[in-house]
Formats: C-alpha cells, structure tokens, sequence
C-alpha cells in the first residue's frame, strides 16, 4: 500500500525538491502540494492524505503551525510532520501542541526523509536528531533530570522492568536522539531490527511515539 503525501511550503524550490522525492520513490503517492496556508486548510481535508510535510513559515502571517491547530482535530487521521529550518525550543513545543507527529529539519537527506515518512506512518514520532536532542534536553531541563536518563539498565523503574536488555539498551539510545542508522551502526543490528525493537517498546510501555517512550524512562506519567 503506497503512502499518500501532501506537501506545505511556500518555497518553490523546496516543493518542488519535496514533490521530486515523493514522485520518484516506490510506496509513496503525492497527493497534493500547496503553497499557503488557505489553500492547505481548503484542499487537505478534501485530499485526506496519510501524511502531510508542513513548513512552520507559509509566509507573512501564515503559520503551518496554525493549519495544524486547525485541521488535525476535524481530522485526526491524518498525520503531520513539520519540515523545517527552525531548531528553536519553542517552534518544537508550539507545533507539538498543536498536534504535529514529527519534526525533521529541512536539511535532512532524502533517504532520512523518506524513513520519517514512513516511521510516522506506522506509528512512530520521527524527529531529526537535533530535534530530539532539544526536546529530551527541555524535559530534563523543566522537570530536573540529571544529563544522562540513567547510569545503567538496571535501574528501578516499573516499566524498564518490562523492556528486555536490548529493548532498555536501544531505548537509552532513543532518549538520546539517535537515528536508527545510528543505532543499529552502534549495535550492529539492521534498522530493521531496531524498528522492530521500537515497536516492542511503545507495545510494552503503552506509548505511541518517542517522546512518549522518553517521558516513561524519566517515570514521568
């Protein structure tokens, strides 16, 4: 089954660059590509993609942001993933909130971007390793956790106790901002396997995506 992709962005370049990707890639469908915000909130609920690649700026005052706000409470199946430049904490919280699933920076290479694509599809929160990086930095920061989220893989907690060591090993990892790539460069296990030992660990935890996963290794409800 191919995934079906909206495109936001009012950069023509970028879109078009986007559209390329999608258009040339086995498994995924373009299903629209807008470049505002009025014309994103008509035609996508219209289009009901499975997945939708959102700028944060559409130009002077319009928010990708907002089009989030606005359409994913009307239609909750459908999942976004912010495609931006910023890095700031609050862009990443704000389009969090809003209901956004992921969120990659722009800069990502296009076979990452395709993974994220297909990561959010199936469950997951994709998010650059930057990006991750910020938002387990912002939860220790705000609710005063220690740098590193755990000396070893024993450490006692009810729901660590349901991982299997591999499973707390490539969850530590996670909570690092790792890419899969990584992980399974660090270890020595496919990307496949790891996708497979993620979804294990949000089955096992009860959670649907990283930052999930990441707020139960701190016991954070």
């Amino acid at each position: 089954m191919e995934i079906s992709v909206c495109i936001v962005d009012d950069n023509k370049d970028i879109r078009s660059a986007l559209e390329q990707i999608i258009l040339m890639t086995e498994g995924y469908h373009l299903a629209g590509s807008f470049s505002n915000a009025q014309e994103a909130l008509l035609k996508i609920p219209m289009v009901k993609p499975d997945v939708v690649l959102m700028d944060i700026n559409l130009g002077v005052g319009e928010s990708g942001i907002d089009c989030v706000a606005q359409i994913k409470p009307l239609h909750p199946e459908i999942l976004f993933m912010m495609c931006t430049v910023y890095e700031e904490d609050e862009k990443i919280f704000e389009a969090l909130s809003a209901g956004a699933s992921g969120y990659i920076l722009k800069k990502t290479a296009p076979l990452q971007l395709l993974e994220a694509i297909n990561e959010l599809y199936h469950g997951g929160a994709p998010m650059s390793s930057q990006i991750a990086r910020k938002v387990v930095s912002a939860f220790q920061k705000r609710n005063g956790a220690v740098a590193e989220p755990l000396s070893d893989l024993q450490q006692e907690t009810k729901h660590l106790k349901v991982l299997s060591n591999r499973e707390n090993e490539i969850l530590l990892l996670l909570a690092k901002g790792l890419l899969y790539k990584e992980i399974a460069s660090l270890v020595f296990i496919s990307q496949e396997t790891v996708r497979k030992h993620v979804y294990h660990i949000y089955e096992k935890l009860h959670v649907n995506n990283r930052v999930e996963a990441v707020n139960r290794l701190y016991g954070r409800p």
